[in-house]
């Protein structure tokens, strides 16, 4: 995974890169900053709202903010955009996710 130095100057090239953002986001929970995790998972999900992975994770930072309801209603989102993007893989990992949070 690349440093978080890493990742801002690939930001810098490319500023709505989904990968790029999601990328830092993981960085961020890696190091349990979980509230900036959900900032730039939020900039990701902006920038591509089919990048379904996307909703997963920044549930589990939620989660670990014990903002239940708030990941709750992200897994829903994601559950949403991966059966749009018929990613089922992603909509089953949602799926058991939203069953832990509920």
């Amino acid at each position: 995974m690349p440093s978080l130095e890493q990742l801002k100057n690939l930001l810098a090239v490319e500023p709505n890169d989904p990968f790029v953002l999601y990328g830092l986001a993981q960085e961020h929970a890696r190091l349990g900053d979980h509230a900036a995790a959900l900032e730039w998972y939020d900039k990701c999900l902006a920038a591509d709202p089919h990048y379904c992975y996307a909703y997963y994770h920044k549930a589990r930072s939620q989660q670990a903010l014990d903002q239940t309801t708030g990941a709750i209603a992200t897994v829903r989102a994601g559950l949403d955009a991966s059966k749009a993007a018929g990613d089922n893989h992603a909509a089953s990992e949602l799926a058991s996710l939203l069953d832990e949070l509920t």
